[in-house]
Protein backbone atom coordinates (compact mmCIF):
# COMPACT_ATOMS: atom_id res chain seq x y z
CA UNK A 1 0.00 0.00 0.00
CA UNK A 2 2.77 2.24 1.45
CA UNK A 3 5.00 1.71 -1.64
CA UNK A 4 2.42 2.77 -4.32
CA UNK A 5 2.28 6.19 -2.64
CA UNK A 6 3.81 9.15 -4.18
CA UNK A 7 6.56 10.90 -2.73
CA UNK A 8 5.03 13.71 -1.66
CA UNK A 9 2.51 11.87 0.30
CA UNK A 10 5.05 9.89 1.91
CA UNK A 11 6.77 12.84 3.05
CA UNK A 12 3.92 14.28 4.26
CA UNK A 13 2.43 10.96 6.30
CA UNK A 14 6.22 11.01 7.98
CA UNK A 15 5.68 15.00 8.55
CA UNK A 16 2.39 14.17 10.42
CA UNK A 17 3.73 10.97 12.44
CA UNK A 18 6.94 13.08 13.49
CA UNK A 19 4.63 16.27 14.71
CA UNK A 20 2.82 13.49 16.60
CA UNK A 21 5.56 11.90 18.16
CA UNK A 22 7.34 15.10 19.05
CA UNK A 23 4.08 16.13 20.97
CA UNK A 24 3.51 12.27 22.46
CA UNK A 25 6.90 12.80 23.59
CA UNK A 26 6.88 15.76 25.85
CA UNK A 27 3.64 14.10 27.14
CA UNK A 28 5.32 11.66 28.69
CA UNK A 29 8.62 12.88 29.44
CA UNK A 30 10.08 10.94 26.14
CA UNK A 31 12.73 14.30 25.36
CA UNK A 32 15.61 12.81 25.87
CA UNK A 33 15.35 9.51 24.08
CA UNK A 34 13.46 11.85 20.97
CA UNK A 35 17.24 13.45 20.76
CA UNK A 36 19.27 10.80 21.62
CA UNK A 37 17.89 7.90 19.81
CA UNK A 38 14.71 9.50 16.80
CA UNK A 39 16.55 13.69 16.36
CA UNK A 40 20.06 12.10 14.55
CA UNK A 41 18.37 10.25 11.79
CA UNK A 42 16.91 13.60 10.78
CA UNK A 43 20.50 15.34 11.13
CA UNK A 44 21.57 12.25 9.31
CA UNK A 45 19.05 12.89 6.16
CA UNK A 46 20.09 16.17 6.21
CA UNK A 47 24.03 16.02 6.04
CA UNK A 48 23.21 13.50 3.35
CA UNK A 49 21.41 16.09 1.07
CA UNK A 50 24.24 18.64 2.09
CA UNK A 51 27.11 16.07 1.04
CA UNK A 52 25.27 15.23 -2.38
CA UNK A 53 24.46 19.67 -3.07
CA UNK A 54 28.15 20.59 -4.02
CA UNK A 55 28.71 17.58 -6.47
CA UNK A 56 25.06 17.82 -8.00
CA UNK A 57 26.13 22.33 -8.32
CA UNK A 58 28.97 21.52 -9.71
CA UNK A 59 28.67 18.78 -12.22
CA UNK A 60 25.05 19.45 -13.25
CA UNK A 61 26.15 23.44 -14.23
CA UNK A 62 29.00 21.58 -15.92
CA UNK A 63 26.72 19.47 -18.08
CA UNK A 64 23.80 22.17 -18.85
CA UNK A 65 26.23 24.90 -20.08
CA UNK A 66 28.20 22.72 -21.88
CA UNK A 67 25.29 21.54 -23.73
CA UNK A 68 24.49 25.16 -25.19
CA UNK A 69 27.30 24.95 -28.18
CA UNK A 70 25.90 28.96 -28.69
CA UNK A 71 27.58 30.98 -25.48
CA UNK A 72 25.14 34.29 -26.70
CA UNK A 73 22.18 32.04 -25.72
CA UNK A 74 23.99 31.35 -22.09
CA UNK A 75 24.17 34.66 -22.09
CA UNK A 76 20.68 35.73 -22.57
CA UNK A 77 19.81 32.87 -20.45
CA UNK A 78 21.51 34.64 -17.38
CA UNK A 79 20.18 37.98 -18.94
CA UNK A 80 16.41 36.48 -18.17
CA UNK A 81 17.55 34.39 -14.87
CA UNK A 82 18.88 37.42 -12.95
CA UNK A 83 16.10 39.68 -14.12
CA UNK A 84 13.19 37.91 -13.26
CA UNK A 85 15.08 36.90 -10.17
CA UNK A 86 15.49 40.54 -8.49
CA UNK A 87 11.90 41.39 -9.69
CA UNK A 88 10.33 38.59 -8.18
CA UNK A 89 12.19 40.02 -4.75
CA UNK A 90 11.34 43.30 -4.64
CA UNK A 91 7.88 42.23 -5.46
CA UNK A 92 8.47 39.97 -1.84
CA UNK A 93 10.11 43.12 -0.35
CA UNK A 94 6.81 45.35 -1.08
CA UNK A 95 4.53 42.81 -0.29
CA UNK A 96 6.12 41.88 3.62
CA UNK A 97 5.81 45.59 4.07
CA UNK A 98 2.42 46.57 2.92
CA UNK A 99 1.60 44.07 5.16
CA UNK A 100 3.19 45.06 8.14
CA UNK A 101 2.03 48.75 8.01
CA UNK A 102 -1.61 47.50 7.11
CA UNK A 103 -1.44 44.51 10.60
CA UNK A 104 1.25 46.51 12.59
CA UNK A 105 1.82 43.35 15.04
CA UNK A 106 4.58 45.40 16.76
CA UNK A 107 1.88 47.44 18.41
CA UNK A 108 0.34 44.47 20.23
CA UNK A 109 3.20 43.19 21.88
CA UNK A 110 3.77 43.10 25.70
CA UNK A 111 6.29 45.46 26.95
CA UNK A 112 7.51 42.91 29.67
CA UNK A 113 8.36 40.35 27.09
CA UNK A 114 10.81 42.90 25.80
CA UNK A 115 13.02 42.64 28.37
CA UNK A 116 13.15 38.99 29.02
CA UNK A 117 13.65 38.42 25.63
CA UNK A 118 16.78 40.48 25.44
CA UNK A 119 18.28 38.58 28.37
CA UNK A 120 17.48 35.09 26.62
CA UNK A 121 19.07 36.01 23.43
CA UNK A 122 21.73 38.19 24.43
CA UNK A 123 24.39 36.38 23.05
CA UNK A 124 23.45 35.09 19.89
CA UNK A 125 22.88 38.56 18.96
CA UNK A 126 26.28 39.80 20.07
CA UNK A 127 27.80 37.18 18.17
CA UNK A 128 25.40 38.09 15.06
CA UNK A 129 26.37 41.83 15.16
CA UNK A 130 30.02 41.27 15.13
CA UNK A 131 29.47 39.02 11.85
CA UNK A 132 26.95 41.89 10.20
CA UNK A 133 30.00 44.40 11.28
CA UNK A 134 32.10 42.12 9.46
CA UNK A 135 29.93 42.27 6.37
CA UNK A 136 29.15 46.16 6.57
CA UNK A 137 33.20 47.03 6.56
CA UNK A 138 33.32 44.99 3.20
CA UNK A 139 33.68 46.75 -0.38
CA UNK A 140 30.71 47.49 -2.29
CA UNK A 141 32.07 45.28 -5.01
CA UNK A 142 32.98 42.26 -2.24
CA UNK A 143 30.20 40.45 -3.87
CA UNK A 144 31.79 40.38 -6.81
CA UNK A 145 35.32 40.10 -5.12
CA UNK A 146 34.08 37.17 -3.09
CA UNK A 147 32.85 35.01 -6.24
CA UNK A 148 36.02 34.48 -7.23
CA UNK A 149 37.77 31.55 -4.90
CA UNK A 150 41.47 31.65 -4.39
CA UNK A 151 41.34 28.05 -3.94
CA UNK A 152 39.08 25.43 -6.16
CA UNK A 153 39.03 22.88 -3.82
CA UNK A 154 38.45 25.07 -0.24
CA UNK A 155 35.66 26.11 -2.19
CA UNK A 156 34.31 22.49 -3.21
CA UNK A 157 34.58 21.71 0.45
CA UNK A 158 32.48 24.39 1.61
CA UNK A 159 28.66 24.20 1.45
CA UNK A 160 28.48 27.95 2.59
CA UNK A 161 30.86 28.86 -0.79
CA UNK A 162 27.61 28.18 -3.20
CA UNK A 163 28.44 31.38 -5.18
CA UNK A 164 32.44 30.52 -5.78
CA UNK A 165 31.17 26.82 -6.98
CA UNK A 166 28.84 28.44 -9.50
CA UNK A 167 31.85 30.56 -10.33
CA UNK A 168 33.99 28.09 -11.13
CA UNK A 169 31.63 25.55 -12.96
CA UNK A 170 30.25 28.52 -15.47
CA UNK A 171 33.92 29.54 -16.17
CA UNK A 172 35.08 26.03 -16.57
CA UNK A 173 31.75 25.18 -18.84
CA UNK A 174 32.23 28.23 -21.09
CA UNK A 175 36.06 26.95 -21.56
CA UNK A 176 34.52 23.81 -22.38
CA UNK A 177 32.24 25.46 -25.03
CA UNK A 178 35.08 27.16 -26.51
CA UNK A 179 37.68 24.37 -27.36
CA UNK A 180 37.02 22.51 -29.84
CA UNK A 181 34.06 19.75 -29.40
CA UNK A 182 36.74 16.75 -30.88
CA UNK A 183 38.92 17.45 -28.14
CA UNK A 184 36.41 17.91 -24.96
CA UNK A 185 33.92 15.06 -26.22
CA UNK A 186 35.74 12.55 -23.58
CA UNK A 187 35.33 15.55 -20.67
CA UNK A 188 31.75 16.19 -21.87
CA UNK A 189 31.05 12.44 -21.67
CA UNK A 190 32.11 12.14 -18.12
CA UNK A 191 30.17 14.97 -16.59
CA UNK A 192 27.45 13.47 -18.28
CA UNK A 193 27.66 10.25 -16.80
CA UNK A 194 28.70 11.85 -13.37
CA UNK A 195 25.56 13.46 -13.40
CA UNK A 196 23.98 10.40 -13.76
CA UNK A 197 25.31 8.80 -11.28
CA UNK A 198 24.44 11.76 -8.74
CA UNK A 199 21.22 11.86 -9.48
CA UNK A 200 21.13 8.06 -8.75
CA UNK A 201 22.88 9.08 -5.33
CA UNK A 202 19.61 11.45 -4.84
CA UNK A 203 16.79 8.93 -5.74
CA UNK A 204 18.29 6.64 -3.35
CA UNK A 205 18.37 9.68 -0.49
CA UNK A 206 15.22 10.28 -1.25
CA UNK A 207 13.93 6.86 -0.58
CA UNK A 208 14.73 8.00 3.31
CA UNK A 209 13.43 11.05 2.79
CA UNK A 210 10.16 10.28 5.04
CA UNK A 211 12.12 8.71 7.96
CA UNK A 212 14.06 12.15 7.76
CA UNK A 213 11.64 14.12 8.07
CA UNK A 214 9.80 12.32 10.74
CA UNK A 215 12.91 12.97 12.95
CA UNK A 216 13.39 16.42 11.87
CA UNK A 217 9.85 17.23 12.63
CA UNK A 218 9.85 15.12 15.64
CA UNK A 219 13.27 17.02 16.79
CA UNK A 220 11.63 20.50 16.54
CA UNK A 221 8.40 20.07 18.62
CA UNK A 222 10.54 18.61 21.11
CA UNK A 223 12.82 21.52 21.13
CA UNK A 224 10.46 24.21 21.27
CA UNK A 225 8.00 22.54 24.19
CA UNK A 226 9.22 24.96 26.26
CA UNK A 227 8.86 28.11 25.05
CA UNK A 228 5.26 28.19 24.02
CA UNK A 229 4.82 31.37 25.25
CA UNK A 230 6.68 32.41 22.47
CA UNK A 231 4.27 31.63 19.81
CA UNK A 232 1.34 33.36 21.98
CA UNK A 233 3.31 36.62 22.65
CA UNK A 234 4.29 36.86 18.86
CA UNK A 235 1.48 35.23 17.39
CA UNK A 236 0.38 38.16 15.54
CA UNK A 237 4.16 38.44 13.82
CA UNK A 238 3.92 35.13 12.67
CA UNK A 239 1.11 35.33 10.74
CA UNK A 240 2.32 38.70 9.68
CA UNK A 241 5.03 36.67 8.23
CA UNK A 242 2.88 33.95 7.51
CA UNK A 243 0.24 35.91 5.53
CA UNK A 244 2.96 37.79 3.54
CA UNK A 245 4.71 34.48 2.70
CA UNK A 246 1.53 32.41 1.67
CA UNK A 247 0.73 35.24 -0.83
CA UNK A 248 3.73 34.59 -2.77
CA UNK A 249 3.41 30.69 -2.75
CA UNK A 250 -0.67 30.81 -3.90
CA UNK A 251 -0.81 34.27 -5.40
CA UNK A 252 2.30 35.62 -7.32
CA UNK A 253 4.27 31.81 -7.84
CA UNK A 254 0.65 30.61 -9.40
CA UNK A 255 0.16 33.61 -11.81
CA UNK A 256 3.34 33.46 -12.88
CA UNK A 257 3.27 30.06 -13.65
CA UNK A 258 0.31 30.53 -15.40
CA UNK A 259 0.65 33.38 -17.28
CA UNK A 260 4.33 32.91 -18.86
CA UNK A 261 4.77 29.70 -18.72
CA UNK A 262 1.44 28.21 -19.37
CA UNK A 263 1.72 25.78 -16.73
CA UNK A 264 -1.67 24.63 -14.87
CA UNK A 265 -1.43 26.11 -11.20
CA UNK A 266 -2.53 22.39 -9.96
CA UNK A 267 0.23 20.53 -11.88
CA UNK A 268 2.62 22.84 -10.71
CA UNK A 269 1.44 22.67 -7.10
CA UNK A 270 1.56 19.01 -7.18
CA UNK A 271 5.04 19.02 -9.23
CA UNK A 272 7.07 21.08 -6.47
CA UNK A 273 5.40 19.68 -3.47
CA UNK A 274 8.02 16.99 -2.67
CA UNK A 275 10.44 19.81 -2.86
CA UNK A 276 8.60 22.09 -0.44
CA UNK A 277 8.21 19.47 2.07
CA UNK A 278 12.15 18.88 2.05
CA UNK A 279 12.47 22.71 2.18
CA UNK A 280 10.12 22.96 4.92
CA UNK A 281 11.70 20.13 7.31
CA UNK A 282 15.46 20.83 6.43
CA UNK A 283 15.36 25.00 6.43
CA UNK A 284 17.98 25.27 3.70
CA UNK A 285 17.61 26.30 -0.16
CA UNK A 286 20.86 24.36 -0.72
CA UNK A 287 20.18 20.98 0.89
CA UNK A 288 16.55 20.92 -0.93
CA UNK A 289 18.37 21.46 -4.23
CA UNK A 290 19.06 18.07 -5.08
CA UNK A 291 14.73 17.36 -4.81
CA UNK A 292 14.29 20.76 -6.36
CA UNK A 293 16.24 19.41 -9.76
CA UNK A 294 14.24 16.38 -9.43
CA UNK A 295 10.56 17.67 -9.30
CA UNK A 296 11.70 20.52 -11.86
CA UNK A 297 12.80 18.01 -14.64
CA UNK A 298 10.83 15.21 -14.32
CA UNK A 299 7.26 16.81 -13.21
CA UNK A 300 7.68 20.26 -14.78
CA UNK A 301 9.27 19.37 -17.99
CA UNK A 302 12.42 21.58 -17.92
CA UNK A 303 14.61 20.79 -19.39
CA UNK A 304 17.92 19.51 -17.53
CA UNK A 305 20.29 22.37 -19.11
CA UNK A 306 17.87 25.43 -18.02
CA UNK A 307 17.30 23.77 -14.77
CA UNK A 308 21.11 22.83 -13.80
CA UNK A 309 21.75 26.65 -14.77
CA UNK A 310 18.76 28.51 -13.23
CA UNK A 311 18.12 26.36 -9.68
CA UNK A 312 21.48 26.38 -8.84
CA UNK A 313 21.66 30.42 -9.28
CA UNK A 314 18.41 30.68 -7.76
CA UNK A 315 19.60 28.82 -4.22
CA UNK A 316 22.51 31.99 -4.23
CA UNK A 317 20.99 34.71 -5.21
CA UNK A 318 16.58 34.07 -5.39
CA UNK A 319 15.73 34.48 -1.61
CA UNK A 320 12.30 36.16 -1.66
CA UNK A 321 10.51 34.65 1.43
CA UNK A 322 14.08 36.38 3.23
CA UNK A 323 13.05 39.33 1.82
CA UNK A 324 9.33 39.63 2.61
CA UNK A 325 10.18 38.38 6.09
CA UNK A 326 13.77 40.90 6.39
CA UNK A 327 10.71 43.46 5.53
CA UNK A 328 8.52 42.64 8.25
CA UNK A 329 11.07 41.81 10.60
CA UNK A 330 12.36 44.98 10.06
CA UNK A 331 9.07 47.41 10.61
CA UNK A 332 7.83 44.72 13.75
CA UNK A 333 10.73 46.08 15.40
CA UNK A 334 10.14 49.29 15.10
CA UNK A 335 6.35 49.33 16.23
CA UNK A 336 7.49 47.44 18.85
CA UNK A 337 10.21 50.10 20.37
CA UNK A 338 7.77 52.66 19.03
CA UNK A 339 9.63 54.23 16.06
CA UNK A 340 8.27 55.97 13.38
CA UNK A 341 9.64 55.01 10.40
CA UNK A 342 9.31 57.60 7.46
CA UNK A 343 8.53 56.54 3.60
CA UNK A 344 12.40 57.15 2.98
CA UNK A 345 13.04 55.06 5.08
CA UNK A 346 10.66 52.07 3.98
CA UNK A 347 12.06 52.19 0.67
CA UNK A 348 15.55 52.40 1.98
CA UNK A 349 14.06 48.91 3.61
CA UNK A 350 13.01 47.53 0.08
CA UNK A 351 16.61 48.20 -1.57
CA UNK A 352 18.45 46.68 1.19
CA UNK A 353 16.10 43.85 2.34
CA UNK A 354 16.28 43.24 -1.60
CA UNK A 355 20.35 43.19 -1.38
CA UNK A 356 20.97 41.54 1.65
CA UNK A 357 18.50 38.31 0.31
CA UNK A 358 20.79 37.74 -2.29
CA UNK A 359 23.39 37.78 -0.12
CA UNK A 360 21.69 35.21 2.18
CA UNK A 361 23.17 31.49 2.22
CA UNK A 362 20.86 28.85 1.83
CA UNK A 363 21.31 27.64 5.32
CA UNK A 364 18.96 27.16 8.35
CA UNK A 365 18.40 30.92 10.19
CA UNK A 366 21.44 32.61 7.34
CA UNK A 367 19.43 35.89 7.22
CA UNK A 368 19.55 36.51 10.49
CA UNK A 369 22.96 38.00 10.13
CA UNK A 370 21.38 40.11 6.76
CA UNK A 371 18.67 41.35 8.92
CA UNK A 372 20.84 43.21 11.14
CA UNK A 373 21.92 45.14 7.62
CA UNK A 374 18.89 45.65 7.01
CA UNK A 375 18.06 47.19 10.67
CA UNK A 376 21.12 49.16 10.59
CA UNK A 377 20.49 50.98 7.36
CA UNK A 378 17.53 52.76 8.92
CA UNK A 379 19.01 53.07 12.31
CA UNK A 380 16.78 50.49 14.34
CA UNK A 381 18.23 48.68 17.35
CA UNK A 382 19.31 45.16 16.67
CA UNK A 383 18.53 44.33 20.52
CA UNK A 384 15.30 43.86 18.50
CA UNK A 385 16.04 40.39 16.85
CA UNK A 386 15.52 39.70 20.53
CA UNK A 387 12.08 39.86 20.33
CA UNK A 388 11.76 37.39 16.92
CA UNK A 389 14.63 34.71 17.59
CA UNK A 390 12.82 32.34 19.51
CA UNK A 391 9.87 31.55 16.34
CA UNK A 392 12.69 31.84 13.37
CA UNK A 393 12.77 28.22 12.89
CA UNK A 394 9.45 27.70 11.99
CA UNK A 395 9.61 30.96 10.31
CA UNK A 396 12.73 29.99 8.46
CA UNK A 397 10.97 26.64 7.32
CA UNK A 398 8.56 28.48 5.45
CA UNK A 399 10.67 31.34 4.30
CA UNK A 400 12.58 28.25 2.61
CA UNK A 401 9.14 27.15 0.89
CA UNK A 402 8.65 30.38 -1.09
CA UNK A 403 12.55 30.82 -1.99
CA UNK A 404 12.54 26.99 -3.68
CA UNK A 405 9.37 27.82 -4.95
CA UNK A 406 9.94 30.63 -6.66
CA UNK A 407 13.22 29.20 -8.38
CA UNK A 408 10.98 25.98 -9.92
CA UNK A 409 8.87 29.04 -10.70
CA UNK A 410 11.88 31.38 -12.86
CA UNK A 411 13.56 28.44 -14.33
CA UNK A 412 10.13 27.02 -15.93
CA UNK A 413 9.33 30.54 -17.30
CA UNK A 414 13.12 30.83 -18.85
CA UNK A 415 12.65 27.54 -20.29
CA UNK A 416 9.12 28.31 -22.01
CA UNK A 417 10.82 31.51 -22.95
CA UNK A 418 13.88 29.39 -24.97
CA UNK A 419 11.57 26.64 -25.83
CA UNK A 420 12.76 24.32 -23.65
CA UNK A 421 9.84 23.53 -21.86
CA UNK A 422 7.99 20.01 -22.81
CA UNK A 423 5.32 20.38 -20.59
CA UNK A 424 1.32 19.27 -21.44
CA UNK A 425 -1.21 19.61 -19.75
CA UNK A 426 -2.50 16.58 -17.47
CA UNK A 427 -5.67 14.71 -17.80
Amino acid sequence: MLKKLPLWAKIFIGMGLGILWGFVSVWTGWETFTTDWVKPWGTIFLKLLKMIAVPLIFVSLVKGISSLTDITKLSRIGYKTIVIYILTTVFATTVGLTLVNILKPGDVFPDEKQEQYREKFSGQIEIRQESAREIEKQSPLFFFEDMVPDNIFRATGDNSKMLQIIFIAILFSIALVLVPGVQTQAVKDFFSGLNDVILKIVDIIMRFAPIGVFALMAALVVDYSGDADIFTALGMYMVTVTFGLFILILGLYPLMIRVFARIRITDFLKGILPAQLVAFTTSSSAATLPVTLKQVTSELKVSKPIANFVLPVGVTINMDGTSCYQAIAAVFIAQVFGIELTLTQQLIIVLTATLASIGSPGIPSGSIVMLIIVLNSVGLPVEGLALILGVDRPMDMLRTVVNITGDSTVASIVARSEGELEYTKSK
